[in-house]
């Protein structure tokens, strides 16, 4: 029969009164390299915790679990090495029988520190990338706000015109990029909050559209199927997405950009938005890291949160996006959004 302790993801230890090791599982034999299990039973904890810090000092002599102040009860989580380097999370819960008694058991976990590592990674990439971002636009702010403050007297309205226009555009640009930040912290704990209600899919692209072609040269075709029913989702939401990846499109890809909105051809209880471009295209071994946060084109700059962010919303919409070739040659972005139940009207 199978010990219910190797059913757990993580490694553990027990240990008793006297210090001895009671119990192990699979996942913790493995990782201190102490052979089978079994064999480590009856084994000094000291012995079988075979962990040490980058002094070379014991995980069991810097915690004393069996010492210290009568009320402890737990060891907080620490990083800590395995015999072989590789770093571990490690935490501990005293057990006594009475409050201020001596420990009569101890309880060991031993998680691996590469999500830890990988989230620490995340985050230096997150403010690395901001940073840069950021600075551009912020550097055009104040760059013209001086300008016009130091020689205001000397500029024609023409040119106080332009830098003001320019300056907010990038002031616009900053709150873009704030925006995504809340939106991928929203994203990556579970906060982000819908305000779902019927919403019309192609009133919404139409919007996208005029909005986007005033603002480039760019080519981009708008096709809409007749009768498209309304949507289950938070109009902003949908319109957040919407102008991401047109923008997206734009920036990365060539040629004209082409927009259909149409009943979604693998479940009618959809509607999709398909993106195209004429360039040259995503290949296939990329596609997967196309959602994941920070990617980015070869060209054209940017964040690498604006795809990060559709995927976010359009799956917590209980919605598809999906990336592939365009026929003869570019990037293919789908989004499938569930079709609002029984709504008469769109918002």
């Amino acid at each position: 029969m199978t010990d219910p302790l190797d059913l757990l993801p993580d490694g553990v230890v027990v240990a008793d009164a006297e210090g001895r090791v009671t119990a192990i599982n699979a996942v913790a034999a493995e990782m201190l390299d102490v052979g089978p299990a079994g064999s480590a039973v009856g084994r000094p904890l000291d012995e079988v915790l075979a962990l040490t810090d980058h002094d070379a000092q014991a995980w069991t002599a810097a915690n004393a679990p069996y010492d210290g102040l009568p009320t402890r009860k737990a060891v907080p989580e620490q990083a800590w090495l395995l015999p072989d380097g590789t770093e571990v999370l490690v935490t501990a819960r005293l057990h006594r029988d009475v409050r201020i008694g001596p420990v009569q058991a101890v309880a060991i976990s031993l998680r691996s520190g590469r999500g830890r590592a990988r989230l620490d990674r995340d985050r230096s990439d997150l403010v690395a990338t901001l940073a840069h971002e950021l600075r551009s636009p912020l550097t055009g702010v104040k760059g013209f706000v001086n300008a016009l403050l130091a020689r205001w007297d000397k500029l024609s309205d023409e040119q106080k015109r332009l830098m003001l226009t320019t300056a907010s555009a990038d002031a616009d640009r900053l709150s873009r990029l704030i925006a995504e930040l809340l939106d991928v912290a929203r994203i990556d704990t579970g906060r982000l909050q819908l305000h779902r209600r019927p919403t019309d899919l192609a009133l919404k692209v139409t919007r996208v559209h005029d909005s986007i072609t005033q603002a480039t040269s760019t080519p981009v075709e708008l096709d809409i199927a007749d009768g498209i029913p309304p949507v289950d989702a938070d109009p902003d939401k949908v319109m957040q997405v919407l102008t991401n990846l047109v923008e997206n499109a734009v920036r990365h890809g060539e040629g004209t950009v082409r927009v259909r909105v149409a009943p979604w051809a693998d479940d009618p209880s959809y509607v999709a938005v398909t993106v195209t471009d004429e360039g040259e295209g995503i290949p296939v071994e990329l596609r997967k890291r196309v959602f994941t946060k920070f990617w980015t084109a070869s060209r054209g700059g940017g964040s690498g949160l604006g795809l990060y962010i559709v995927s976010g919303l359009v799956k917590a919409h209980g919605g598809v996006v999906t990336v592939d070739d365009r026929p003869g040659g570019g990037a293919r972005v789908t989004t499938a959004w569930p079709v609002a139940a029984g709504a008469a009207s769109a918002q």
